[in-house]
């Protein structure tokens, strides 16, 4: 089975310039994911998609392969899901793919057995699409409407016990 780990770096982040290559704790930002990727034990090849030339030759070092994405779909209001098409475009042209995993640079705190026990259960359970998330104890949020606030994922004048609440699930 040919699975691809497929990690997009664009290039213009306005919150924090750079974040995909600035230095996290020793190394760049993007190097936790590729060096996670290239040690599982079931990803074949690891793929780094971006617009910008500085990042692509810095994972170069890395011996990943890499994708030239077009600054068209390399905005700030660029979906990742078009830079995954793009890319997996791109790999097609070159092998046939099974699977797909999809790391999040900004998100470098897993670890290389986190993604193996993700593909062992995703092809055992016969998966069409997986994702992990993180479980929320006690969250409750709310939103800023001119002056005044709203809860969106409660009842505030009807506040339940932390024990009663839905599970709620945020996304990695």
């Amino acid at each position: 089975m040919n699975i691809v780990a497929i990690i997009l770096a664009r290039g213009g982040s306005k919150g924090i310039p750079k974040k995909n290559i600035i230095d996290f704790c020793g190394k760049p930002l993007i190097n936790w994911s590729i060096n996670q990727a290239k040690n599982s034990k079931y990803i074949s090849s690891v793929w780094v998609s971006s617009d910008n030339n500085e990042i692509l030759e810095i994972v170069k070092k890395e011996k990943v392969e890499t994708i030239k994405r077009p600054k068209k779909i390399s905005t700030d209001k660029s979906s990742s899901e078009i830079g995954w098409i793009h890319a997996i475009n791109e790999i097609e042209k070159k092998q046939k793919i099974d699977l797909v995993v999809g790391l999040q640079t900004t998100s470098p705190i897993r670890e290389t057995k986190d993604l193996d026990e993700a593909i062992k259960k995703f092809k055992k359970n016969n998966a069409d699409s997986m994702f992990s998330c993180s479980k929320l104890d006690d969250f409750f949020i709310w939103k800023k409407e001119k002056v005044n606030y709203s809860s969106l994922n409660y009842d505030y004048k009807n506040r339940k016990r932390r024990q009663d609440v839905k599970k709620q699930y945020l996304e990695n």
